[in-house]
């Protein structure tokens, strides 16, 4: 077996903003497995400032799994455990080279296009106009949940556009999530929750920065509505100190990232652990481009969450790689008949 990596970089198709900044462009790393004729592909899903293996040595670390794909996957993923966006990379290979078609890991009901996965309408922050043409848009392509990131723009700006989406849908049409990627302090962010509750929002994704574990735990058994972790969960390597986390903080959500926690293995401990203290869950994408996006979404439909997921990032690229998934009234599709651009 030889394995291979390069680096692509993803154009958005116009800047991003979240409470951490403005993206233009988005790294991602590609491995590749070639053994008797047949290739496999897998993403390593890195995102520069957030992900807990963003390290001057992860090309260094790349290297080093292709330069020893001989020692296999179980090995590979145990060895690269504070990498974990290269573990899903191998993962995803691994799985990828295994399969007739190396584009189709999760063969479902999902991939033979006849059940689709309910996804969030992300809207991304920018100026009040900008936001409020995003979710004028999501409305009208049929969304059932509407995910807003909130945190960059002044605070009464944003519940004006939560009062415009409840001005005309009510809590039962539209499933309204934000996500503050850690914009509040500490101090504040009681009183936020409480201001924010009067739109009947389904959670608040990450509302303080990580590492405030007791502060986390207080803002999670006082709020008026379910916190979800996001951010909390990267860098937590180990299955001891992901129960150790889950315990003391107790949210009522978490949020998995497959790229940011160790692929779907490191994924699988996070839901084995929240289903034993009773906290939901739901599998979002990371911006990776439509490989991982895909491998995701498919394996994620074997997961039979009713939830809506945050899979709906395919489209956000001038120079992605073309393939079957595609939004429709707020579902992930995936229509066989479309075909995978050469790669």
């Amino acid at each position: 077996m030889n394995a291979s990596y390069h680096k692509y970089l993803l154009e958005f198709k116009r800047p991003s903003g979240t409470s951490r900044g403005i993206m233009t462009e988005k790294e991602t790393w590609f491995i590749v497995l070639e053994e008797n004729g047949k290739k496999g592909i897998g993403e390593c899903g890195i995102l520069r400032g957030l992900s807990a293996d963003d390290r001057e040595d992860y090309e260094e670390k790349l290297k080093w799994a292709c330069d020893n794909i001989h020692l296999g996957e179980t090995a590979l993923w145990k060895a690269l455990l504070e990498f974990p966006s290269i573990q899903f990379g191998i993962e995803m290979a691994f799985l990828s080279l295994k399969s007739e078609n190396p584009y189709l890991l999760f063969p479902s009901n999902f991939t033979n296009n006849t059940s689709s996965i309910p996804i969030n309408g992300l809207v991304w922050m920018g100026e009040s106009a900008f936001m409020k043409q995003q979710i004028e848009e999501k409305l009208s392509d049929d969304f059932g949940c509407i995910k807003l990131k909130i945190g960059a723009i002044d605070f009464n700006k944003e519940l004006e556009l939560l009062q415009f989406i409840r001005s005309h849908f009510s809590q039962e049409e539209i499933e309204i999530r934000v996500d503050a990627n850690g914009a509040f302090s500490s101090i504040e962010a009681l009183d936020k929750l409480k201001q924010l509750n009067q739109f009947q929002l389904h959670s608040i994704e990450q509302p303080i920065k990580k590492g405030q574990v007791e502060e986390m735990a207080k803002l999670c058994r006082e709020t008026p509505f379910p916190i979800a972790l996001d951010e909390e969960l990267i860098g937590v390597f180990s299955f001891e100190e992901k129960e150790k986390l889950l315990q003391e903080i107790r949210p009522q959500y978490i949020i998995l990232k497959p790229s940011f926690i160790g692929g779907f293995k490191g994924t699988q401990e996070w839901i084995t652990l929240a289903e034993k203290y009773n906290i939901g869950w739901w599998i979002t994408s990371a911006l990776e481009s439509n490989i991982g996006l895909n491998a995701i979404a498919q394996w994620t439909f074997t997961l039979n969450s009713d939830m809506p997921q945050g899979l709906g990032t395919g489209a956000l690229y001038t120079n992605n790689i073309e393939c079957p998934l595609e939004v429709k009234k707020g579902q992930l599709w995936y229509n066989a008949s479309k075909k995978w651009s050469s790669f």
